[in-house]
């Protein structure tokens, strides 16, 4: 088992498959030393092997805790969406950018507290410098599948 894997049994998280691509995209592409990793949401894998999002609806309709649950279960997802990609998870050298497109309810302003699930989560796994990142969270009114945030992120892994 790597660091990496090692250190999100740590945190009492097992990966499960990244989840299904909803249209015709890859969960990432490689070139050279970056990898792109498609937008994708909080689901979790039920017992039938189904993708489920355990929180729906807008931000500001739903609570800024339940939003920053969906990020944090969406940059998980993008951790199984990685190895899949890459094989072994410490090739991850370092997260670069992260864009998250925040499902706002009219007069929600809080949109960078909703991505901070993810970014504190990155932060956990790999520490202040590897875990750091630049972002943008961005609003949207709608969302796929009614998630209440959608992220893609840039990465940089070994070649």
């Amino acid at each position: 088992m790597g660091h990496i894997e090692q250190r999100l049994k740590e945190m009492g998280i097992e990966l499960s498959r990244p989840p299904k691509p909803v249209a015709s995209y890859l969960p990432g592409v490689q070139v050279d030393n970056i990898l792109y990793v498609s937008g994708t949401i909080g689901t979790v894998v039920d017992e039938n092997d189904n993708d489920v999002l355990p929180h729906v609806g807008q931000v500001g309709v739903i609570s800024l805790e339940d939003a920053y649950q969906s990020a944090r279960l969406t940059a998980i997802n993008h951790a199984s969406m990685i190895r899949a990609v890459i094989g072994d998870l410490d090739r991850l050298v370092r997260i670069v950018k992260m864009i998250g497109y925040i499902n706002a309810a009219p007069g929600f302003k809080d949109a960078p507290q909703v991505l901070n699930g993810a970014s504190h989560f990155w932060i956990e796994l790999l520490g202040e410098e590897r875990g750091s990142h630049a972002r943008a969270a961005l609003y949207q009114d709608q969302l796929t599948s009614d998630a209440p945030v959608e992220i893609e992120m840039t990465v940089q892994v070994t070649p």
